[in-house]
């Protein structure tokens, strides 16, 4: 079984490099002059952290659905 420690860290990793992944997807697509950028906020954060990859792909997927 795996310690509370673990999977707060694991969550914590998840999030934190999700949200840098989601900073440079913001950061190309405003530079090719798009407007499907993601929030930054908790939401993206909790996401990002229990999904992690797939999360940041979810968000930029409802968010290219909604446009």
């Amino acid at each position: 079984m795996r310690s509370w420690t673990e999977i707060f860290l694991n969550f914590m990793l998840r999030a934190v490099f999700g949200m840098i992944i989601i900073h440079f997807i913001n950061t190309l697509i405003t530079g090719q002059g798009w407007q499907a950028t993601v929030g930054m906020n908790p939401l993206s954060f909790c996401t990002t952290g229990f999904l992690g990859l797939p999360g940041v792909a979810l968000l930029y997927g409802l968010r290219f659905y909604f446009l």
